[in-house]
């Protein structure tokens, strides 16, 4: 590997399911904000050279961290949409670049899921995301709260990041989608619009992202152990 990475971060979301104080990237826990802790699991990667943080404009809370003074990191003005985050992010890039884009609330990402990610994304002709196999029963709803029917999971994974792509390729599939009214919920959804399909990386599941306030306990336990594993 001897071109530097650049990974972004969209970081602009209030998270209002948190039900806290402040947006849940800024929340702390095991010793820093969330958003400290995923940005530190990218750039310990030796491919990682950059992460650009797309954060709110008016944004208090991001300048007063340590963070902001890191040579390594970009910022950039984010928007009311993870997609507008992500085209400011990629803003900052060369069409023929590598991107990684990283959900900012994921912060037990692991050195060894990356490093197969960055492997596989590049040996593959539309990148790739860390994915994790789904291991319950699935069920679908009526709408009603009732179940309608039992899904067969086999096939079935969930979605993680970082994903992984070509800036130009993932920029114009983004573009495409958006136009044509798409519902983007994540990068890898932007590509499929477009009839690509991108590489099922599997990740580990303790990959988390932290989304209801019940989920800090358990990303704080990970991160504790992983503290633990490397003292």
């Amino acid at each position: 590997m001897t071109q530097t990475l650049t990974a972004v971060v969209p970081a602009a979301g209030v998270g209002s399911r948190m039900q806290a104080d402040r947006p849940k990237q800024y929340l702390v826990i095991a010793g820093k904000t969330i958003l400290e802790h995923t940005v530190d699991s990218l750039l310990q990667h030796p491919d990682i050279g950059r992460v650009v943080i797309a954060i709110s404009d008016g944004d208090p809370y991001f300048h007063q961290l340590p963070l902001a003074r890191r040579p390594e990191i970009v910022v950039v003005s984010g928007g009311s949409e993870r997609a507008d985050s992500v085209f400011s992010g990629l803003a900052t890039l060369a069409d023929d670049d590598w991107v990684l884009v990283h959900d900012a609330a994921r912060p037990c990402l692991h050195q060894d899921d990356l490093s197969r990610l960055i492997e596989q994304a590049q040996q593959h002709a539309f990148g790739a995301i860390l994915a994790a196999p789904v291991r319950d029963t699935m069920k679908r709803g009526d709408g009603l709260q009732s179940i309608a029917s039992t899904v067969d999971r086999t096939d079935l994974w969930h979605a993680l990041t970082p994903q992984m792509f070509r800036v130009r390729q993932l920029r114009e599939a983004m573009v495409k989608a958006l136009a044509q009214g798409a519902v983007l919920t994540d990068e890898a959804s932007a590509l499929e619009f477009c009839g690509f399909s991108p590489r099922l990386v599997p990740g580990r599941a303790d990959n988390l992202k932290v989304t209801q306030p019940e989920d800090l306990a358990l990303a704080e336990f990970y991160l504790q152990q992983r503290q633990k594993e490397q003292a």
